[in-house]
C-alpha cells in the first residue's frame, strides 16, 4: 500500500482520538470486538454477531482500522471503516491489497498486487451478547469486487466479483471460564471465494457457493485484555493449487473505548502453491 495512504489513515485515527471524538457509553468495553480482515466487526478472521463500535439502543457508533498480515511469501494490508446504528445494523467498507511477493518475482512481476474492495451489511436478528436466553444472532452479506482479475482468471477463477452471506451467533459468558469472561462465536458462511476473493470467485473444480464453518473462542484475562483463537474453513475451487483452512492465536487489548490493538500468530498453510504461509497479524482500530 502506498505510504501516503498509511499516513492519511494514521492522521484520520489521530483526528478521531481528538477531544471532540465521542465514544459511545452504552455498551461495555470490548463488546464491539475488533475489525476482521474483510471489514466487519468480529475477530481478525471471522465476523461475529456484534455491531461495530459501542452504540447501544438509540445510539450510533463505528470504527476505522488498519490491519496487516505478514506471511512467508505474501503481505496483506487492509484499511476499513464501519458504522452501526441502534445496535441493530452495521455498514462496512474495506480495501485490501495482497502483495504477491515471491510469486510475483516468479511471474517476473515483482510489484504485482491484487486489490479488492469489500462492502458489508450486517443486521442483528435477535438475542443479546450477554443478557437473556438467546445469544446474539446476526445475518450479514459481503460484496467483494476484485480490481486486478488478470492473474485469477489465468488460474481458473470464473468471476471477479461476488457476494458472501453468513449467519453468526455470539455469546459472552460472564465468569464462564473459571471466573473469567468467555466469548464463543460460530459463523456459517456461504461462499465461493478463492483465498477470500483475492484469487477470484468460483473455479474449474467448483463454481457453486458452499457452506463453510468459522469459529472463535476468547477468554478475557481482565476487562481490557482477551486471548483466543479462530478457525476458518475455505472452499477448494481451483485445481491448480490446494486451498487450506486458516487459523490464528490472538491477543487483543482495549485500553479504552477509543482504541483497540490486536496481534496474532496466523496459520494459512499453502497459498497459490507456496507452502507454510504462517506469519503475524497486527491491527489498530479507533472507535467513535
Amino acid at each position: 500500500m502506498p505510504g501516503k495512504t498509511y499516513r492519511g489513515f494514521l492522521a484520520l485515527i489521530l483526528t478521531l482520538l481528538s477531544p471532540w471524538a465521542i465514544a459511545q457509553d452504552g455498551r461495555i468495553l470490548a463488546t464491539g470486538g475488533v475489525t476482521q480482515i474483510e471489514g466487519s466487526a468480529g475477530g481478525g478472521l471471522v465476523p461475529w454477531a456484534v455491531m461495530a463500535g459501542y452504540g447501544a439502543e438509540g445510539e450510533q457508533g463505528g470504527t476505522v482500522s488498519l490491519s496487516h498480515v505478514s506471511l512467508a511469501d505474501y503481505r496483506l494490508s487492509t484499511v476499513a471503516a464501519n458504522w452501526s446504528w441502534n445496535n441493530r445494523v452495521e455498514v462496512s467498507a474495506s480495501r485490501g491489497q495482497f502483495n504477491l511477493g515471491t510469486l510475483g518475482i516468479a511471474l517476473e512481476a515483482p510489484d504485482a498486487v491484487l486489490r479488492m474492495n469489500t462492502l458489508g451489511l450486517k443486521t442483528r436478528l435477535g438475542g443479546d451478547l450477554i443478557y437473556g436466553t438467546l445469544p446474539q444472532i446476526a445475518f450479514g452479506v459481503q460484496y467483494k469486487d476484485l480490481r486486478d482479475p488478470t492473474i485469477p482468471e489465468l488460474v481458473g477463477a470464473q468471476r471477479d466479483s461476488d457476494v458472501d452471506a453468513y449467519l453468526a451467533v455470539t455469546r459472552l459468558f460472564l465468569g464462564g471460564a473459571g471466573g473469567y469472561n468467555l466469548l464463543l462465536n460460530g459463523t456459517l458462511r456461504a461462499t465461493r471465494a478463492n483465498e477470500l476473493g483475492y484469487l477470484g470467485f468460483g473455479g474449474d473444480r467448483n463454481d457453486d457457493h458452499e457452506l463453510q464453518l468459522e469459529a472463535s473462542a476468547a477468554i478475557f484475562l481482565n476487562p481490557r485484555t482477551a486471548v483466543g483463537m479462530e478457525y476458518r474453513r475455505k472452499p477448494n475451487n481451483l485445481s491448480f493449487a490446494e486451498e487450506n483452512d486458516w487459523a490464528d492465536l490472538f491477543i487483543a487489548w482495549f485500553p479504552n473505548k477509543d482504541l483497540a490493538l490486536a496481534a496474532a500468530w496466523t496459520r494459512h498453510g499453502a497459498i497459490a502453491g507456496l507452502e507454510n504461509q504462517d506469519g503475524f497479524y497486527l491491527s489498530l482500530q479507533a472507535s467513535f
